[in-house]
């Protein structure tokens, strides 16, 4: 499969459940993301015109969708050029790839607020329509066991999904891995973690109860 970015292994990456060219100067639905992240106490960095960056508008959104981009090793999000403006290559792709990335200092990169050429084909909790549903975020990781997950980067992660389904009114259920949406099963293996004690530990912070579950969600 192939990666977001230059990687130490190949990664299959075909996200193109809409080909809709990238806006103008219209404004897009989703500019209270910098905000809800900021609110949550987490960092972060605003990229040149996100608000206007979109291809369109997306939809209802009705949960988030984590991913690892399966870039470098090293540096905090090398990733964040490619995710902005797309891929070039035999596996081309308009950017954006998603509408957040996540660096390894756990810094929020806010990139677009329209939709995000990150989900593909695939279903979660019925929904089949990812690129307009869900928030797409990028968190920096090459994906291979040896690269583990600082604590900083996870504890962001989780953050900013919760204080993002706290907004739009869902319950931890609503945020899945790509690895979980993908069709056919198998097509995608990011992210890295588990996600179901993700999801519990996600479920802990929005209900205040964080002190009482392990970073593992146990």
């Amino acid at each position: 499969m192939m990666p977001i970015c230059p990687s130490p292994r190949p990664k299959t990456h075909k996200r193109s459940d809409d080909h809709a060219g990238q806006g103008g100067e219209m404004t897009y639905s989703l500019t209270w993301l910098a905000d809800v992240l900021r609110n949550a106490k987490l960092n972060v960095a605003e990229q040149p015109g996100w608000r206007n960056r979109g291809r369109g508008d997306v939809g209802k959104i009705l949960g988030v969708m984590c991913h690892h981009t399966a870039g470098p090793p090293k540096g905090n999000m090398p990733c964040l050029n490619v995710v902005t403006n797309g891929r070039t290559g035999a596996d081309a792709l308009a950017g954006p790839l998603s509408q957040l990335c996540l660096g390894r200092d756990g810094t929020f990169y806010v990139v677009a607020a329209g939709r995000a050429n990150h989900a593909g084909a695939g279903v979660w909790q019925e929904i089949q329509t990812g690129n307009s549903s869900f928030i797409g975020i990028e968190a920096e990781n090459t994906g291979l066991a040896d690269d583990s997950w600082p604590d900083v980067q996870m504890d962001a992660y989780r953050r900013g999904v919760a204080a993002i389904l706290k907004k739009i009114g869902a319950s931890a259920e609503m945020c899945c891995g790509h690895k979980e949406y993908a069709l056919p099963p198998g097509r995608k293996d990011d992210p890295s973690f588990d996600m179901n004690a993700f999801r519990k530990a996600v479920a802990a912070i929005m209900a205040g109860t964080e002190n009482e579950v392990g970073k593992d969600g146990s």
